[in-house]
């Protein structure tokens, strides 16, 4: 995934600073999001890219940038903890939106956003356009953040064998 400078980009940081700076925004450095990654590092990721084609397309880059930040801010290893009614695809959004609210002021787009972003997972559709943004730019994240260390993998091993077929 193309790494942007998103610290230099000032009309983000106007929108996400603040939250970044929280204690509890920054909690989510302490969990491992998708093995590759910590939360806080998925959060951005999804902010940013969702932020610039929110900014691309002239819809609401704000509202997109700020939940992104917030749709993962719960405090659970979601691969350990179980629920006995729902699943963490359901369960940890409405967390998070608890969550955020405790530290922000959240619009009712902002609330959407966050709730519907496991969309496909659950069978809430975002009642939003901005909401499919962080939806597919969720699992995108996520594909790439699984399975980034494999493309790593596999450019060692075939620079190694190149290097075996070189004379």
């Amino acid at each position: 995934m193309k790494k942007f400078d998103w610290k230099t980009d000032e009309e983000y940081m106007n929108y996400v600073g603040p939250l970044l700076q929280t204690k509890e925004v920054q909690q989510l450095e302490n969990y491992t999001q998708h093995h590759f990654s910590t939360r806080l590092e998925h959060v951005i990721t999804v902010s940013y890219l969702s932020y610039r084609i929110a900014k691309y397309l002239g819809w609401n880059q704000k509202a997109v940038a700020r939940a992104g930040i917030l749709h993962d801010l719960f405090y659970y290893d979601w691969r350990v903890t179980k629920f006995t009614r729902g699943t963490h695809a359901w369960i940890h959004p409405r967390i998070a939106v608890r969550n955020a609210e405790k530290i922000t002021h959240l619009t009712e787009l902002e609330k959407d956003i966050i709730i519907k972003h496991m969309w496909g997972a659950t069978l809430c559709p975002p009642k939003y356009k901005e909401g499919y943004i962080i939806t597919v730019i969720d699992k995108y994240s996520a594909v790439v953040e699984y399975f980034g260390h494999l493309k790593e993998k596999y450019d060692a091993i075939l620079d190694k064998y190149v290097r075996s077929r070189s004379i």
